[in-house]
């Protein structure tokens, strides 16, 4: 069960990510949550160097989607700035709701990559569904009060998760 809680790949923020490398992979699209993520929680702004590695991505042919437990307005207000599609109120972690994402973005499981900030909905939803995970820094310690009491949870796998070596690039087991 706890192999389910750890990412392949834990950064800093969306722009310390290693693109060439998730392309080595053959990874070509990501499924992204919103809240700390992509903007600060609750917020409807991106920050620049957000929207300009969205640009960036889908430069290098990426292709991306936001997956979130929130509702549409907001969800909607980012997607449209950064013009990608979304799925809100996705009931993360459950399996379905990533691979709605997959369905909504015709990609397959093996090319895809989720990348979130809480280990129990992004990263444990998305290693349940067979995806390549990527584990985020929160961008901001304001959160989701039920965020707060899985933060306290998600401490103790952090501290186990730096603990062991770092997942290879490649997909290596740790061990």
């Amino acid at each position: 069960m706890l192999e389910f809680l750890y990412p392949q790949i834990y950064v800093k923020s969306l722009l310390e990510i290693p693109l060439d490398e998730l392309k080595e992979l053959k990874i070509n699209t990501f499924i992204l949550d919103l809240d700390n993520t992509i903007t600060e929680w609750n917020r409807r702004e991106v920050r620049q160097e957000v929207a300009e590695w969205f640009q960036n991505i889908k430069d290098q042919g990426f292709k991306a989607c936001i997956l979130s437990n929130n509702g549409e307005q907001r969800v909607l207000a980012v997607a449209r700035s950064l013009g990608i599609p979304y799925l809100h109120r996705a009931q993360k972690p459950r399996r379905r709701a990533f691979f709605r994402a997959l369905s909504l973005m015709e990609s397959q499981a093996a090319e895809t990559a989720v990348i979130g900030d809480q280990i129990f909905t992004d990263v444990l939803g998305g290693n349940r569904a067979g995806l390549y995970t990527i584990l985020v820094v929160p961008l901001d310690k304001r959160e989701f009060p039920g965020t707060k009491i899985s933060r306290c949870l998600e401490y103790f796998v952090l501290r186990r998760l730096r603990r062991k070596p770092v997942v290879g690039r490649q997909g290596e087991n740790r061990e």
